[in-house]
């Protein structure tokens, strides 16, 4: 719309002519952030950036001691937003604004920094570069606010004292130790480092041994199980035939015990038997005789046969005791010992009926 301004952000729009100021005797209208009619050719309109600005300053200054330094500083301003700075920064800088804010600015912090520096020591400036600067600052904040200027920062970029080496003598020092404290803790690293490479392969060492034995142990093993599964077969075999041998021995001793048996019953036992009828037999002839003698003495024929009858019941019991002691072995249960009875009764009749016939026989031959 003609006649309508409207200003930028970071601008302040200045109003000027007939009617333009305000009661508080400013030359101009100072319009911020909005925009307003402004009827042409009756009045004016100017811009006053409130943009941030920065200048550069490089000052040779003499210290405390008399020691020239060259200080490098940056300032970072801009125009402060209220309306009498405003107007106060347009009547000084509206023209040009940016190289002449920048040039006087300049000049403020030079005059400050060259007076603070000369009230300090060399020493001082390095070891409290921030307190300079803060002090700088401090000091030139009532100029730059007479001319409707905001100081945001003042950094110190540089000190240095060209070629008097005092900054490096200074220094040196410092240097040193941090020089010595840096080839302790390079050696001190390497040390480490050493230590750890060490440990590392003590490890390894170790590492492998117990790999090593491991592995032998794992081949000790293997070769065992391979030593017993070949002597398996072999062992088997021994142990087969051992066992055949022990039964084949068990075996013999059975067949060497029945056959001492079958010898007991089909030779020895019968021949003690044939010995013991021998012995009764004997024995009964010796009765014999001796009944017979007593008979001729007595000559009584009921009484020798009394007396065979009272002496047959005795000799029946000699054979059976006889028979008791031959250990005789029944081969054919109740028939045999049947027939062993009936053997001993016609053994013992065989025996009275051999003496009845003696007797008979001497009776009847005429006496000598």
């Amino acid at each position: 719309m003609l006649g309508f301004h409207v200003p930028d952000p970071d601008e302040a729009m200045l109003v000027s002519g007939s009617r333009s100021g305000r009661g508080d005797g400013s030359p101009f209208r100072v319009v911020i952030g909005h925009g307003v009619f402004v009827l042409p050719i009756f009045r004016k309109v100017r811009y006053l950036s409130l943009a941030m600005f920065e200048a550069e300053i490089g000052e040779r200054c003499v210290t405390k001691q008399a020691i020239q330094l060259d200080v490098r500083a940056v300032i970072a301003f801009k125009v402060a937003n209220d309306t009498a700075s405003i107007v106060n920064a347009a009547q000084r800088f509206l023209s040009e604004q940016e190289r002449e804010m920048s040039v006087l600015t300049g000049r403020i912090f030079s005059g400050h920094l060259r007076s603070i520096v000369g009230s300090m020591t060399v020493e001082e400036i390095i070891r409290e570069r921030q307190k300079l600067a803060d002090e700088v600052l401090v000091a030139s904040k009532v100029e730059m606010s007479n001319i409707g200027l905001w100081v945001d920062s003042f950094q110190i970029q540089s000190i240095d004292d060209g070629n008097l080496g005092y900054i490096a003598a200074l220094a040196a020092p410092h240097n040193a130790a941090v020089k010595r404290d840096a080839s302790i803790a390079q050696a001190a690293a390497s040390q480490a480092a050493a230590q750890a490479e060490q440990e590392s392969q003590r490890r390894q060492a170790e590492y492998q041994r117990e790999t090593s034995l491991l592995r032998a142990q794992y081949q000790r093993d293997i070769d065992k199980a391979n030593a017993e599964a070949a002597q398996a077969g072999p062992l088997a075999q021994a142990t087969a035939l051992q066992e055949v041998l022990t039964a084949q021995a068990v075996q013999a001793r059975k067949q060497a015990e029945l056959r001492e048996q079958q010898l007991q019953a089909e030779v020895v036992k019968p021949a003690m038997a044939e010995a013991e009828r021998v012995r009764i037999l004997a024995e009964a002839e010796a009765d014999r005789t001796r009944i017979q003698a007593d008979a001729a003495a007595s000559n009584n024929r009921i009484a020798l046969d009394q007396l065979l009858i009272e002496q047959l019941p005795e000799i029946v019991k000699q054979a059976s005791l006889g028979l008791s002691k031959a250990n005789l072995t029944v081969l054919n249960g109740p028939d045999g010992v049947s027939e062993i009875v009936n053997g001993m009764v016609g053994q013992g009749l065989t025996v009275f009926n051999s003496l009845q016939k003696a007797l008979s026989s001497n009776n009847d031959q005429p006496a000598d």
